[in-house]
């Protein structure tokens, strides 16, 4: 199979993959129900050390600086309580944290969720982290520039790997809500 975005030596559907994915994104995968089939779901095989963006588009094609996704979890704090959510935004962009995410989750600080936190929380590696496959109660913060692009790279939950989804997907995964302006310019 050729992936639909980039110049990869190894591209399957997910669901043939679920071995390769880690606990939570393989459960989340199996039992795949949105509008977009789960076929259309992508493992790609990347190498771990060309992780740094700028390497990652020399080596696998420039056009995936433009439609690569990064997937951040953040911690919300109100009062004794603490809400995590994942974050999506185009990996071209940075997560407004202290304005769209807080107002978005009605709380009173928000700041990115530790290392520990995160990986702990989620199955998942650090810098892998990947929407599909979150704690099924967390809210799922998604920018809508992600959503309106025909394939979206992201992490696959491992730092070796990646998934490749239609952008319409990320707005059917659980808890998802598009937000306009979440992903606002790096800088």
């Amino acid at each position: 199979m050729r992936a639909p975005l980039g110049h990869f030596d190894s591209a399957l559907p997910a669901p043939e993959c679920l071995d390769t994915l880690v606990g939570p994104v393989a459960e989340a995968v199996r039992h795949w129900a949105g509008a977009v089939p789960a076929d259309q779901l992508v493992y790609v095989d990347t190498d771990p050390e060309w992780a740094d963006t700028a390497t990652f588009v020399q080596h696998y094609g420039q056009e995936l600086l433009e439609r690569s996704a990064n997937c951040v979890v953040v911690a919300g704090r109100r009062g004794g309580g603490t809400t995590l959510a994942a974050c999506v935004v185009l990996s071209t962009t940075r997560v407004d944290v202290n304005g769209v995410v807080r107002r978005q989750l009605g709380v009173r600080k928000a700041s990115f969720a530790p290392m520990e936190t995160a990986t702990g929380e989620t199955g998942m590696e650090y810098g892998g982290i990947t929407p599909v496959g979150l704690p099924g109660d967390w809210p799922l913060l998604v920018d809508a520039a992600v959503v309106d692009l025909p394939y979206v790279l992201v992490g696959s939950g491992r730092r070796r790997g990646k998934l490749l989804l239609p952008g319409k997907a990320f707005a059917e995964l659980p808890n998802a809500v598009v937000l306009e302006g979440l992903g606002v310019a790096a800088g």
